[in-house]
């Protein structure tokens, strides 16, 4: 079973273009990139954003394109803000499968805020929001992951599966980051969390850290050297039958592009090293 391998545009965010982080991207050997779904720091339209991507695929020879937040804002109590959320993320998706032949998304709706309670209206208004994302592009061949992130409504193993559940579409699933729970107390062990989602699991984000001693604070660590065993992480995957891409993500502070290739030696040797 191949894996394809994402690096996730955070590697390339220290000034490069769009055409560059392709390039770059490709001649390492990455197959594909999880773009951004908007650049809050520049002046685009979605269109001359995704000219400027399908230019730098058609440049580079890359194979995949993915996109990540920010999603639609479900949070929003105006139920008129929340539809027009819905309909721009579902012309987004639907132009990002015409162009790119995108498949798989990493999905967020909408920051809450780390700490804050979710009330029933937070849960309506997610389950409700993300209903109508997947009817909309239900004649497209596309997928989403929410992503367990803290500070989302999908914080937590738990609360991404049951609201992967809720929303009951064959296209909405889950996005693992293991490495967003790696430092709380009561987080399921890696099997655990993977086991959890079964085939919902539609999307994972491979990163790495290691807590600092005698200090409440984690240090970012590349793939191989943190807590997290991403050699059995893949292994995991490979067991329950997870078919998706694979993102690798988080760099530390530094030279991003030099550390890019380091994490893709790594993983490219897990792989070869587990036969996937």
């Amino acid at each position: 079973m191949g894996y394809a391998v994402i690096m996730h545009v955070n590697y390339c965010e220290q000034g490069q273009t769009v055409e560059e982080i392709c390039r770059r991207a490709a001649g390492w050997g990455f197959d594909g990139v999880e773009f951004r779904s908007r650049r809050d720091s520049v002046d685009e339209t979605p269109e001359q954003y995704m000219d400027q991507i399908e230019a730098g695929v058609e440049a580079s020879g890359l194979r995949q394109v993915v996109f990540g937040s920010p999603g639609p804002a479900l949070i929003k109590p105006d139920a008129a803000e929340r539809a027009r959320e819905v309909e721009t993320a579902i012309a987004f998706y639907r132009q990002a499968s015409q162009r790119f032949g995108v498949r798989t998304c990493n999905l967020v709706t909408g920051w809450l805020g780390i700490g804050e309670p979710v009330t029933e209206d937070h849960w309506k208004w997610q389950v409700e929001g993300c209903r109508r994302l997947a009817d909309g592009l239900q004649d497209v061949d596309i997928r989403f992951g929410f992503e367990t992130h803290r500070g989302y409504v999908h914080d937590k193993i738990e609360s991404t599966r049951r609201l992967v559940e809720d929303v009951d579409r064959p296209s909405i699933g889950a996005n693992l980051d293991y490495g967003n729970m790696v430092g709380q107390e009561d987080r399921p062990t890696l099997e655990e969390a993977i086991r959890a989602f079964g085939t919902k699991l539609h999307y994972v984000h491979l990163k790495n850290s290691a807590p600092i001693r005698r200090a409440q604070a984690r240090v970012s660590t590349s793939l191989g050297e943190g807590e997290i065993n991403n050699r059995e992480f893949v292994r995991l995957l490979r067991q329950t039958g997870f078919t998706g891409p694979i993102c690798v993500e988080a760099p530390r502070a530094g030279d991003r592009e030099w550390i890019a290739q380091q994490d893709l030696a790594y993983i490219r040797a897990v792989l070869r090293d587990l036969g996937a």
